[in-house]
């Protein structure tokens, strides 16, 4: 599907893996609807002129049909990708006692409620969409690669990306009868806002444990990534990993 004059919807839009997917599909000729916490999207002139934010919390089903209720104003929602997540760490059995069930829960009704209800309320938008070469749309949403090769301490963040991926191609057969692609790209260890916390030790260390290239991988391959997944229009129900070929160890 070609991009140009369309209207996308990026959910943690304003920041990491989400800013640079804004970035390459504006780049690509799209007016995107980014759905955020925050209040501002950092201060960019083309960004600018070619983006609406919405401020909202992706778990809170108002919030969403307010944002794809605003995208449909510019427009028909033709691509939709779901960058919001968090990634807290915390063992099951830590050093205070049990993990608490409402941080667990937490972490799921984030990354993977939060995804589905962003998936169900654009899907529902894009039904009435008018096919253009044969599709109405395109949903990317994230995983990463701790649903297949999560570490010590991740049991809530796997879980959580685990469920992103496994609902990928129930939900692309479903969609397919209204002609709409459903993908997930489930990255590796990226340069994003969490990473930029630590050290220069510490990220050199994670760099050096991809096999090649052996480096985080950068936002903009990323939203390259994205961007492929949109225009190539035979990829459906596919989870792609971005990780350099990484598999990550105990922890």
């Amino acid at each position: 599907m070609n991009l140009a004059g369309t209207v996308a919807l990026v959910s943690g839009g304003a920041s990491g893996l989400g800013l640079a997917t804004t970035r390459e599909l504006v780049s690509s000729g799209a007016h995107v609807l980014v759905v955020d916490l925050v209040s501002e999207i950092p201060d960019d002139a083309t960004l600018a002129s070619s983006t609406t934010l919405v401020t909202g919390d992706v778990t809170v089903a108002d919030d969403i049909a307010r944002a794809v209720s605003a995208a449909e104003s510019l427009g028909e929602l033709r691509t939709v990708v779901t960058c919001a997540g968090i990634a807290p760490a915390g063992r099951v059995v830590g050093r205070s006692g049990p993990l608490p069930l409402a941080d667990f829960e937490r972490v799921l009704r984030i990354n993977l409620l939060g995804t589905f209800n962003v998936v169900r309320l654009c899907a529902a938008s894009m039904q009435h969409n008018q096919p253009i070469e044969g599709e109405r749309g395109v949903i990317i949403t994230t995983a990463s690669v701790a649903a297949f090769d999560g570490q010590i301490g991740q049991a809530a963040y796997a879980a959580s990306k685990g469920g992103v991926a496994a609902m990928t191609l129930p939900i692309a057969r479903e969609l397919a009868a209204l002609l709409i692609r459903v993908n997930t790209i489930a990255p590796g260890v990226f340069e994003t806002p969490m990473t930029d916390a630590f050290t220069d030790a510490v990220r050199e260390s994670l760099g050096s444990q991809v096999p090649h290239p052996a480096r985080l991988g950068r936002p903009s391959e990323f939203a390259a990534l994205a961007r492929h997944i949109v225009e190539n229009a035979y990829l459906n129900g596919e989870t792609i990993r971005l990780d350099g070929a990484i598999r990550m160890g105990l922890s």
